[in-house]
């Protein structure tokens, strides 16, 4: 790198293998901890399943109102700084986690530090796909698309999997519940350091990662708002929505409870798995599935295209949830049923989740393309959130075998809204660039 006398930093090459995957296993850190750790850490910690679900769908929030914050990004500083300041506080929030977590008002303290978490981890979702376009020319973009979705699947597996087995470990060694959980909360926290570290000095400076231009003449707020408002003024917007909100109506309350009817004794209706199997049986093996899911569904796409493959997914993304109302009354103790169950329902899951990136793809052309996408990453997540906050409270009501019933009769939705979209016929066939889901 060289600086020329104005002090603009001008591009030199780096491999994109130096800095692609290791930003993409940082971008997937703590998203998982959001999303799918926390669930396992306060149900160990003995939180009731509606607590555990409220409080921690609460933490989807920073990702549904992203959109809000993202021309503020471009805005002030460059991706790069916005990338480093984010890890930075990332490590710092896990290192805090660790801290309030043998406190007795742990759930308190701890949630708002998650969310701090989280709302770092949204803001650095924002820069690095940012970033990514910007230090990569056309060609790399393309050709290193699958390698952002490889190692973001591999930092879930080691969050979601590793993590949660460390913890587990720790616990089967005789520390207690919440040591337990602090020591691997501190180990993550010092991964995040060393990523904030190595990525000072091997992040590339793109000549073209500088602040947006803003003229100063123009009424900022109109233009951003009527930005933000195009997407609203389409035709079909009912629809559009309705389709982000409701195609994972019954997935978002099922992937709540999972972990707790893993977790709970033979007594409360659940399976009694320890938190060390969890790790490997939902965290691990889980996560493979739901990848090769993903990768087959944008396979599949790519030769018929996402009209022909609709339906199809939309069936073996639901029909799996069967497997949950068999494991709930028949109980049963082989762990490699358990997983192979697990496994199957993950991989429907992550095969039918394709058809909902694609679509989300597909409404996000046009002018403005980065912010409607952003727009609809923030309403997919509002359709996580939403239903997600009641699953614990409807599972303690019902019982974890009437609970995974219910389950059953919402999938409903998610065929109606299908049936209401209308897609053309040739979209989405030999599509080379598939964004993460």
């Amino acid at each position: 790198m060289s600086e020329t006398k104005t002090g603009t930093v001008m591009n030199t090459s780096r491999s994109p293998w130096a800095w692609v995957p290791t930003l993409y296993l940082a971008e997937s850190i703590p998203y998982t901890i959001a999303m799918a750790v926390s669930v396992v850490l306060y149900k160990d910690l003995g939180l009731s399943n509606t607590e555990i679900a409220f409080y921690t769908s609460w933490l989807y929030l920073p990702w549904v109102i992203k959109p809000l914050w993202s021309p503020f990004v471009d805005i002030f500083r460059t991706k790069r700084f916005w990338i480093l300041a984010m890890q930075l506080a990332i490590g710092a929030s896990l290192a805090c986690v660790a801290l309030t977590l043998p406190a007795a008002n742990f759930v308190r303290y701890s949630l708002a530090i998650l969310w701090i978490m989280a709302f770092s981890s949204a803001t650095h979702d924002i820069a690095a796909d940012g970033f990514y376009m910007l230090g990569l020319d056309t060609p790399q973009q393309a050709a290193f698309v699958g390698v952002r979705v490889i190692f973001y699947r591999i930092a879930t597996i080691a969050a979601e999997g590793g993590l949660v087995f460390m913890a587990g470990v720790l616990e089967n060694y005789g520390y207690p519940v919440a040591r337990a959980w602090s020591l691997s909360f501190i180990g993550v926290a010092a991964v995040f350091l060393a990523l904030f570290i190595y990525h000072f000095f091997a992040l590339p400076r793109p000549v073209a990662d500088i602040s947006a231009p803003w003229d100063k003449s123009k009424n900022f707020l109109a233009e951003y708002f009527r930005i933000l408002t195009m997407f609203f003024r389409r035709k079909d917007i009912l629809i559009v929505i309705s389709f982000f909100l409701f195609y994972r109506f019954a997935e978002a309350q099922l992937t709540k409870m999972v972990v707790p009817f893993l977790r709970d004794g033979l007594d409360k209706g659940g399976l009694g798995l320890t938190t060390k199997d969890i790790g490997i049986i939902y965290g691990t093996a889980g996560v493979i599935a739901l990848m090769l899911g993903g990768l087959l569904g944008g396979y599949v796409i790519y030769k018929k295209g996402l009209k022909f493959w609709l339906w199809p997914m939309v069936l073996i993304m639901h029909l799996p949830d069967l497997i949950f109302v068999y494991l709930s009354h028949y109980q049963p103790a082989n762990l490699c049923l358990i997983g192979s169950a697990v496994a199957v329902e993950k991989f429907g899951y992550g095969f039918g989740f394709t058809a909902y990136t694609m679509y989300m793809i597909m409404v996000a052309q046009g002018e403005y393309k980065t912010v409607f996408y952003s727009i609809g990453t923030g309403i997919m997540a509002l359709g996580m959130m939403i239903p997600a906050m009641g699953s614990g409270w409807i599972q303690e009501m019902l019982g974890y075998q009437n609970f995974f019933i219910w389950i059953l009769f919402t999938t409903i939705p998610g065929f109606i809204v299908a049936a209401l979209v209308t897609i053309d016929p040739e979209y989405g066939k030999k599509l080379k660039k598939e964004p993460r889901g």
